[in-house]
């Protein structure tokens, strides 16, 4: 879970550019078309970045964006709000509560892959299996499912049976 509250967290930032960058190119698509190339515009720099760098270049930022969309199975409006007067997205806006938990967990994930999973010290784990992200607990889903254990109560599958106790000669 904290690893999806993460992802949505950095979704919720960067959706601001994200949205952007889409406007932008829509733009570009629907300038008429001249015998001359338009001349491309630097994409803005992101505003109101709260838990991600505030120096974060676009293609990360996008990329991480991408990825919160991604492991959540959402897509921008789920944290970022439209403006009435321009029905184009206001990735700065913080109308949208989801945006604030999305926040929550990008800061959840950072503590846990810092403060608890950097201490495992399990040479059989690669640095990925050691780390959680927003999909360890979405995995596509807005909200992540809840657990329920296919194996009874008390019941344990993942190590093989202690031997029995030898017993004495009567």
């Amino acid at each position: 879970m904290p690893r999806n509250l993460a992802a949505a967290a950095l979704l919720f930032v960067a959706l601001p550019l994200v949205s952007t960058a889409f406007a932008r190119q829509d733009a570009q698509q629907t300038a008429p078309k001249t015998g001359q190339s338009a001349q491309r515009q630097p994409m803005p720099k992101p505003t109101n970045l709260q838990v991600l760098p505030k120096n974060i270049p676009i293609p990360d930022l996008m990329a991480t964006m991408r990825g919160f969309t991604k492991a959540l199975g959402v897509e921008c409006q789920f944290c970022h709000t439209r403006d009435p007067k321009t029905n184009k997205p206001n990735f700065a806006s913080d109308a949208n509560p989801d945006k604030g938990t999305a926040r929550t967990m990008i800061v959840m994930t950072k503590e846990i892959n810092a403060k608890y999973l950097s201490q495992v010290k399990d040479p059989d784990a690669t640095p990925a299996e050691k780390t959680v992200t927003c999909g360890t607990c979405h995995r596509g889903n807005s909200m992540p499912m809840p657990f329920t254990s296919a194996v009874g109560m008390g019941e344990r599958h993942d190590h093989p049976p202690a031997p029995e106790p030898a017993q004495k000669p009567q």
